[in-house]
């Protein structure tokens, strides 16, 4: 294994693991108060020390791990789960009416920006995490439409998609048999490029006040409490910071090894 795979998929897999056992175990209540215990530095009864309110900042990251990787993973499945099919029927429609359409579409989304799309959600139905997914699941939609639709074009016009043609299958079971097969690795890894696009955006978002809400424990929301406090107890911004850094990270580099993993081309260039 590529020591970059290796390296990302440690990191994810640390993220993930945290995340998980979240649900059942945190050194701390993550959102149990002690104005005691407010701003200690990390010791032997809190590994990471505590905030302004005395909450644990490790039991606060195990929870917003939790947080952000859910709202990132939801995000990725609303963008693969709709860009996907728009992209494939596109390219098997090139050059048409329905090709042009979802074309526009693309552009009429990323036209705002995933921030603007969650003022705009926020501003009807309230800030929220499940505002935030909808907003980075619709920026994620012509992303995935967009690669979905280059790698399937590539294969349209190769010889056993006309010979499947020639059997008399239609677009749509190509499509679904013989072409999303053969794009799944590209798929993939722009999976783990919006994946960590939506750890830093969900961050941002709750650091803005239009992400998850307290007493969900997020790491946006950390460092946006500890933004006045980075003189005083620089920890508490600290570890949030370094968490999303982590993070983000392994993601990146487990994308880069999956594509160097995934694609042949390149599979031989290394050999």
């Amino acid at each position: 294994m590529r020591p970059g795979l290796a390296l990302g998929a440690a990191l994810t897999g640390t993220a993930l693991a945290a995340a998980l056992l979240s649900l059942v175990w945190t050194p701390w209540d993550p959102a149990a108060l002690s104005v005691a215990q407010r701003l200690k530095p990390p010791s032997g009864a809190h590994w990471l020390g505590t905030d302004q309110l005395g909450r644990d900042i490790l039991s606060m990251l195990m929870a917003g791990a939790r947080t952000s990787l859910a709202v990132a993973a939801l995000a990725v499945a609303i963008g693969a789960g709709i860009g996907v099919p728009l992209g494939l029927a596109a390219a098997a429609r090139r050059g048409g009416w329905l090709d042009g359409a979802i074309a526009r579409l693309n552009d009429l989304i990323f036209a705002f920006p995933s921030l603007v799309t969650a003022i705009l959600i926020t501003a009807t139905f309230g800030p929220s995490a499940r505002n935030a997914i909808l907003a980075i699941g619709i920026f994620n939609i012509p992303v995935f439409a967009r690669v979905a639709r280059a790698g399937a074009l590539s294969l349209w016009t190769l010889d056993y998609i006309r010979a499947a043609r020639v059997a008399g299958k239609g677009a749509a079971r190509i499509s679904a048999e013989h072409i999303l097969p053969n794009i799944a690795s590209l798929l993939i890894v722009q999976g783990t490029i919006q994946f960590s696009l939506g750890i830093l955006a969900e961050a941002g978002l709750s650091y803005v006040g239009l992400g998850a809400q307290p007493p969900t424990a997020s790491w946006g929301r950390m460092l946006a409490d500890a933004q006045t406090l980075v003189t005083l107890a620089p920890h508490v911004a600290l570890f949030p910071g370094l968490a999303i850094v982590v993070t983000v990270l392994g993601l990146n580099l487990l994308g880069d090894g999956l594509r160097d993993a995934l694609d042949p081309r390149l599979r031989e260039r290394a050999a």
